[in-house]
């Protein structure tokens, strides 16, 4: 119980100085929402040849709500496979909140982000040169992709908005920390840091199955194991280029075939664990 109570403290204290941070930084995010509306998943409706680019730009916006729109505008066949694969691949969900918030030197996250982005871009375009297929507006999932847009001008008072997603990842971030500070004082930090890192492969294939867990806490766990030196950058990519948020529940929610569903996000675990474990074995470093 007593060491039980020091892990507790620990993660408490180290949760405690990332909330200024993550409130300052979900305050910018929100307040750039509120004036750019819903222009930048418009923007994804409009655009053809550039549309791989566009979505890994776009992507890369930490708001989960533009996976989800690019996930109805595929399926309602407003964007190709490799725009949505570039929307999905850039996203980072709460990557760039928590590494702001732990002083993680700037430029090591504008290398992860301009890396996650090229990705996403070379990846979207690779999809499309495959595939070539342009398929014609299926006017119910219109009507959602229309719906979803409307979603991005209904926000409610920014510090108010603020203020939720900062105790929302914060809770998220305090829980894990505490489950991490057991599993470490149990088995030891070099053990979990050698199975995940040491054995070739296996470290991409676990994080990108924790990737594809719909909600922020798969991002903050991923984002949260590579700070702590647990996992390197091999697994860090291969579990934020898999992690598109709510963005799979509504592609596989309001696709009408299941299957090609099931396929598209099978292809996006493919994709981001190839592209994790290219980078653990070219030992890139971030």
């Amino acid at each position: 119980m007593e060491a039980f109570g020091e892990y507790l403290l620990d993660a408490l204290v180290d949760s405690a100085k990332m909330l200024p941070f993550l409130f300052a930084v979900y305050l910018l995010i929100e307040f750039l929402e509120h004036r750019l509306g819903n222009r930048f998943p418009r923007l994804l409706g409009k655009t053809t040849k550039i549309g791989p680019l566009a979505g890994g730009l776009v992507g890369a916006v930490p708001q989960c709500g533009l996976a989800a729109a690019s996930a109805s505008l595929y399926s309602g066949r407003v964007i190709t496979l490799g725009t949505l694969m570039a929307v999905f691949l850039s996203s980072s969900d709460e990557m760039l909140p928590i590494m702001i918030s732990s002083a993680v030197p700037v430029l090591r996250i504008l290398k992860i982000l301009g890396a996650k982005i090229l990705i996403a871009v070379i990846s979207g375009y690779a999809v499309d040169l495959v595939l070539r297929s342009f398929g014609r507006i299926d006017e119910e999932a219109k009507k959602e992709a229309e719906a979803s847009f409307a979603s991005f001008d209904h926000h409610g008072n920014m510090f108010v908005c603020a203020l939720r997603r900062t105790a929302e990842i914060f809770i998220y971030i305090f829980v894990f920390s505490l489950v991490l500070n057991v599993i470490i004082g149990s088995v030891g930090e070099e053990r979990i840091a050698g199975f995940l890192s040491g054995v070739p492969v296996v470290g991409e294939l676990a994080a990108g199955l924790v990737g594809l867990i719909p909600n922020c806490a798969s991002s903050v766990i991923i984002t949260e194991l590579y700070i702590d030196g647990i996992i390197g950058p091999g697994p860090l990519f291969s579990g934020l280029l898999v992690n598109a948020g709510v963005g799979t529940l509504v592609l596989l929610r309001s696709g009408r075939d299941k299957g090609r569903s099931l396929g598209v996000v099978g292809l996006l675990y493919v994709l981001g664990v190839l592209w994790g474990i290219l980078i653990g074995l070219t030992g890139l470093s971030f």
